[in-house]
């Protein structure tokens, strides 16, 4: 476990930062106040955070930012039209997805991408089989979308994390 004023530095920046995005005007008090919550916050929280790997490839890291956030938008495009057209033309499924990946902390990254692109939910990860259990909205063959998540998503972090 990190010691110091600051274990999380990155937590703290952000702590800060939506501090001061939340309390506008900006005043010599609120600023006084969200340095605070930016020390505070991380030293009250730290016994709670694991140790992420370490990150190996950030150019990587930030082109997978980029693809992330693309298919976010497409998604909701996608899903906008589908649920505003006939809902019988949608095949819900669960899918499993078996995982190569091994990091408890990069499998809850994975799984929180799956839910952050509209459409798919991750459900679980059974840690004894590595599966990653989805929810998806439209479906129709399940198998597609189990490698279109492990090509798309689960390729890269193995890649930026070396893992």
């Amino acid at each position: 476990m990190k010691r110091g004023l600051l274990p999380r530095p990155l937590l703290s920046a952000t702590v800060l930062l939506l501090w001061l995005v939340i309390s506008s005007p900006v005043s010599a008090g609120l600023l006084v106040l969200g340095s605070l919550l930016a020390v505070a916050v991380p030293l009250l929280t730290q016994a709670f955070w694991p140790d992420p790997p370490r990150l190996v490839r950030p150019a990587r890291a930030l082109h997978f930012v980029g693809v992330v956030a693309a298919d976010i938008f497409t998604a909701n495009w996608r899903v906008a039209r589908q649920v505003i057209g006939p809902l019988c033309r949608l095949s819900p499924a669960l899918v499993e997805v078996p995982l190569d990946l091994r990091d408890p902390f990069v499998v809850t990254l994975l799984a929180s991408v799956v839910s952050l692109t509209p459409g798919t939910v991750a459900i679980d990860v059974d840690r004894r089989r590595w599966i990653l259990l989805v929810h998806a909205l439209d479906a129709p063959d399940p198998q597609v979308l189990a490698r279109a998540i492990k090509q798309r998503y689960e390729l890269p972090l193995r890649e930026i994390f070396a893992c």
